[in-house]
Formats: C-alpha cells, sequence, structure tokens
C-alpha cells in the first residue's frame, strides 16, 4: 500500500485517523484538524523524533473517519484510545470512578461514601480526588451535623440507640430521638457545607443561636455556637485563599528523566479538597503541552469537569473546551496563563507534581536496586522483573482459599491478582497449594499467560517441595524460592528455602532483596486471609439459617434481602422477622429462638 498516496487522497476536514500494523492492530490513534495535511505529515518530514519514526516504519495501512468539527473528532480520538490502548498513544490509567458523599433521598438522609454512577434519587457531593479525602469530610459532618450513616436494613431495625449516638457522632433518628424537623434542618446545614456556602451556613447558625438565647434555650444555643466553633476549625484547614467561592480543578505537569507526572488540585466552593498526582505511560520524549492535552480529554472526557480548568501549560485548547462543555452540559474555561490568587493555586500544583514526581523516580530506583540486590541473592543469571507470590488462607480447614499476586514493572500489579477457593483438602497446605499452581500455570503450559521470572511459596521447605512437584509435571523452568518464618516468626528471623538447597538463606534485616520479598509476601497473605474471610463469611451466615427447620432457600433469601445479612437478621425481633415474606409467627419465633 502507497501510504503517501493514500494521506494525500485525504479530504480537507477534521476527523479521526487509525495507524495500523501488519498484524491488523491499532497502534497509533489521533485526530486532525485537516486530515489530509496532518497524515501526510508523517511521510513527508525527515526530522522526526526516534519514536515516530518506529511508528511510521510499522505502519501497514491507515483508516480515516471524518467528522463535524475538532471537538468531535477529539471525542472520538479519546474514545478510540481508552478502547484500543495503542502502543504509540500516551495513555493515562482510567482510574476507578471518583468518590463522592451522598445525601440519600429517604425521609431521614443517610450520609453516605458513593462510588459509581449518579442518579437523581439522591444529592451527591464532589467528586473528591481521593477516598481519604471524601471519609474525612464525611467524619466532619457526623460530628458536626450528627447525620446517620447506617445502611437502611439497620436503620429501620434499631430498637434502641447505637454507639455513634453515645458517643455525639449521631442524633438517633431511628429511634426518635430527633424531630424530623431538626434532623431536616441538620440536613440542609450539611449540604450548605458540601456545596462550599460555608460563609453563608455560619451567618445563618449565628441567627439561631441569637434567637435561641433570646427565647432562654441555652442548650439549643450552646449547640449551635458548637457547630460554628466546629466550622471556622474547618475553614482554617480546608479553605484555599480565595475572595470567591469557586469551583476550579488546577492542572500542573512536570517532567524529570523521562518521567512525567500531572498533579490535579481540586477546589470546590472555595474549598480545598486535595489533590491527585497522575503518571501517563508511552509519555517518554513527549513535550509537556502534548502529555497534557491528552490528560485533559482521557480525565474530563469521561468525568465531572468544573467550569474552569486552570493549567500550566501553554497551548490551543478551544476545540478542547468546546468538547469537553458539550459533554458536561455547561461551559468550561481552560485558562492557561493565572494570574493573583490563582498563579499562587498553580505553583502549588507544580510544586505538588515536582515533589510526587521526585518520590515516583527515588521508588523506581528503589525497587531496581532491590531487584538487583535479590538476583545476587539467589544467583540468577538475569533480574527478575515478573515476581508472583503464592499463600494459603484457612480456619482449621475451613473455606480456603489461596492467593497469588503480581509484581511486575516495579510494582505490584492489583488487576493481575487471583484468587483460588480450594475445595476437597480441609486444612492440608500441602494439597492446597498443589492445587492453586495447577490452576495457576497449566494454562501456561499450553502456551497462555506470561510465566513468571521467580515464583515465591509462602511456606516451608513442604510446600516448596511440592511446588517443584507441580511445575515439574507441566514442564514450566522458573526460578523458584519459599519464603519461611524463622525463629520467634520476627521479619529480620525470615529465611529463604531453595528446592535444591538443603540449608535454607537468611539475609540481613536490611538487605534490599529481602525486604522486596517481605513486601510481595505480605500482600499475598493480605489478599489471602481477605477472601478467606469473604468466603468463610458468607458459608456461616448461609449454614446458620440453613439449620433451621422450615427456612428453605427463598425464606434464607428473603430474610437476608430484608435486613441486609445476617447481622440485620440477628437483630431482628420477632414482630421484625414476621414481616419478611414466607415468615409466619411461628416461624418467626423459631428463627428468633435458634439465633439467640
Amino acid at each position: 500500500m502507497d501510504l503517501k498516496a493514500s494521506a494525500a487522497s485525504l479530504p480537507l476536514k477534521p476527523g479521526v485517523y487509525r495507524m495500523i500494523d501488519a498484524s491488523g492492530v491499532v497502534i497509533y490513534v489521533g485526530k486532525a484538524r485537516e486530515l489530509r495535511r496532518r497524515v501526510s505529515s508523517y511521510f513527508q518530514k525527515n526530522d522526526h523524533s526516534p519514536r515516530i519514526r518506529l511508528m511510521v516504519s510499522q505502519i501497514a495501512s491507515i483508516e480515516t473517519t471524518v467528522t463535524r468539527t475538532e471537538a468531535e473528532a477529539l471525542i472520538l480520538e479519546n474514545n478510540l484510545i481508552k478502547s484500543l490502548s495503542p502502543r504509540f498513544n500516551i495513555l493515562f490509567r482510567d482510574d476507578k470512578s471518583y468518590p463522592y458523599i451522598q445525601l440519600t433521598g429517604h425521609e431521614f438522609p443517610r450520609l453516605a461514601y458513593y462510588r459509581g454512577a449518579l442518579d437523581r434519587k439522591h444529592r451527591f457531593f464532589g467528586p473528591y480526588p481521593n477516598a481519604w479525602a471524601a471519609k474525612e469530610a464525611i467524619h466532619l459532618l457526623q460530628k458536626i451535623f450528627k447525620l446517620r450513616t447506617c445502611e437502611d436494613s439497620v436503620f429501620s431495625n434499631r430498637s434502641r440507640p447505637c454507639l455513634l449516638h453515645q458517643i455525639g457522632r449521631c442524633s438517633a433518628p431511628c429511634v426518635d430521638l430527633v424531630s424530623k424537623e431538626s434532623y431536616a434542618d441538620d440536613v440542609k446545614a450539611a449540604s450548605s457545607f458540601l456545596s462550599g456556602r460555608q460563609n453563608e451556613l455560619l451567618q445563618e447558625l449565628a441567627e439561631k443561636m441569637n434567637r435561641a438565647s433570646e427565647a432562654f434555650e441555652y442548650e439549643k444555643a450552646a449547640l449551635y455556637r458548637d457547630q460554628m466553633q466546629s466550622l471556622r476549625r474547618v475553614q482554617e484547614k480546608q479553605y484555599v485563599s480565595s475572595a470567591s467561592e469557586v469551583d476550579v480543578d488546577v492542572i500542573a505537569a512536570e517532567g524529570e528523566g523521562g518521567a512525567i507526572c500531572v498533579n490535579v488540585a481540586m477546589i470546590r466552593g472555595g474549598q480545598h479538597l486535595g489533590d491527585k498526582s497522575h503518571f501517563p505511560k508511552n509519555a517518554e520524549g513527549r513535550e509537556l503541552d502534548e502529555v497534557m492535552e491528552a490528560f485533559l480529554a482521557q480525565h474530563y472526557l469521561s468525568s465531572p469537569v468544573p467550569p474552569r480548568l486552570l493549567i500550566g501549560i501553554e497551548g490551543e485548547y478551544e476545540a478542547l473546551a468546546e468538547a469537553l462543555g458539550r459533554e458536561a452540559g455547561h461551559e468550561v474555561l481552560i485558562q492557561c496563563d493565572p494570574v493573583g490568587e490563582r498563579r499562587v493555586w498553580l505553583d502549588m500544583a507544580k510544586e505538588n507534581a515536582r515533589l510526587a514526581l521526585s518520590r515516583r523516580i527515588g521508588e523506581k530506583l528503589t525497587q531496581e536496586a532491590r531487584l538487583e540486590a535479590l538476583r545476587d541473592a539467589l544467583d540468577l543469571e538475569e533480574i527478575p522483573s515478573r515476581i508472583e507470590c503464592f499463600d494459603i488462607s484457612h480456619t482449621m480447614g475451613e473455606a480456603t482459599v489461596a492467593s497469588c499476586v503480581v509484581y511486575d514493572r516495579l510494582d505490584l500489579q492489583n488487576s493481575e491478582y487471583r484468587r483460588y477457593n480450594i475445595e476437597g483438602t480441609p486444612g492440608d497446605d500441602y494439597g492446597a497449594m498443589r492445587m492453586a499452581l495447577e490452576k495457576r500455570y497449566r494454562k501456561i503450559a499450553k502456551g497462555e499467560g506470561i510465566l513468571p521470572d521467580l515464583i515465591l511459596i509462602d511456606g516451608g521447605r513442604g510446600q516448596v517441595a511440592v511446588a517443584r512437584e507441580v511445575l515439574a509435571d507441566l514442564g514450566i523452568e522458573s526460578a523458584m524460592i519459599g519464603i519461611s518464618k524463622g525463629e520467634g516468626r520476627k521479619p529480620e528471623n525470615d529465611m529463604l528455602v531453595f528446592p535444591d538447597r538443603e540449608k535454607p538463606l537468611q539475609l540481613g534485616r536490611d538487605h534490599p532483596g529481602l525486604l522486596l520479598v517481605q513486601r510481595i509476601r505480605d500482600e499475598a497473605h493480605r489478599f489471602a486471609i481477605s477472601g478467606h474471610r469473604a468466603k468463610r463469611g458468607k458459608a456461616r451466615t448461609t449454614s446458620r439459617l440453613e439449620e433451621i427447620e422450615g427456612v428453605g432457600a427463598k425464606r434464607r433469601q428473603s430474610l437476608l434481602t430484608r435486613f441486609g445479612g445476617l447481622k440485620g437478621v440477628l437483630a431482628a425481633s420477632i414482630e421484625d422477622l414476621e414481616q419478611a415474606d414466607g415468615i409466619s409467627r411461628a416461624l418467626a419465633e423459631k428463627i428468633y429462638r435458634h439465633l439467640h
């Protein structure tokens, strides 16, 4: 295919182009204001960067899609990048949705941490840059306004106030210790706080305090006074220097040594909610303006965007602002050169980006040093870049779960973790390890998946011997060691067990290689335990109800659904149990007696 001639035949219209290699894989997606000029430039210039020259050498064909505007092209480009992940595009990891704070639409609204799609039944505030920031805000609201945070199943089945009421963090609407009107006032105040209208809220509280004081309702006046004091302390901690209540994201990008960091600081209602750092893939050798444009498109075309974005990189963002505004349903202003207080915000984001980048580079160097030390300690030919670690968790043989965690690309790869339910080997750690390894590596033996450079086994000589047998039976060759607890189960006494050596290896407590192995082992242990506890809890919930004559699968499901799990069933009275579908008075009494 004559690529140069093909590019010359393209229209002078906006659109998206896809570079495809000989195997039919899309290796790059781009947008253009004029397709012919943009695509032709790849085959006419001789001063391309090494990355572009490598990409052009792999192009076998080009596909294009014409759009009405450059903004439409940008939206399509972003969708294709996210779905195809081309290896020559700058890629930002598509994180889980940002957290929000939810106020439910119930008679007594619940204050809750929330991730997921937003709906009109409830009110949502945010987004927050991370879970910690959202949960910290909920914690503050509990202290100040005492809104409920319990699940509906618990709320509707309480007969006395819970511990949160006793420590002053809930007004106990579940048992009518607060009137509907007073609770509604607290909800309104919390909404004002979350919306950034703190000054307005403080003025309202001051007026209420004065009215209560004039009416000789001193306890109520003291309550309003305490709320005002708490709000002022929060303002001192969370407000940025701003004369107005604004919603804005401040975005800065910094590069060093081939690595790039994009930092986003979120300001809502003049309140600094926190910041988050992002590290793109395939960004080596790219200019910061190119990285910034890729981030803005990939991040905001699928996430809520505030009315104003302050960014520290000059560029042409008109089409991007139009596309973001169209998707968001409101005008979006992208400002590149802010002054005054907003310049201070941008400088703050730049400093945070530099600090995060320095930490990232330091962590990378640390991980590389640890891998090199591990290679030397184990006398391996190559540095083990991919490590997989296995652990077994059970309680006296009950609910056995095996975990496999993956360390690759200088970090733990959560998306590649796997758990394996182990049946038929109660209390047999060796049998459980055998089954887990067979499940994991049978596919690799058939040519599917990635073979690790090093396999870690959480256990001693017995587990390592079993692992060696399994790998030999499957015809897999990979370096392998066990990590066994030493004397007193102290980390510094951990020993490395080899399949072909009689004597284990004990490294020093600060040995970089041992620290890496311990980190991976501890993660495998955590992942196994969390899976085991979930499996055991589910089994015990079902088994306790299964023991009751007359409670079949449908009635068990009815009870668990109505009361939100076994805890709710345990907290229910006979009268409450009787309200569940299919539960008579006599059966409710039988269930209550059995569970208590």
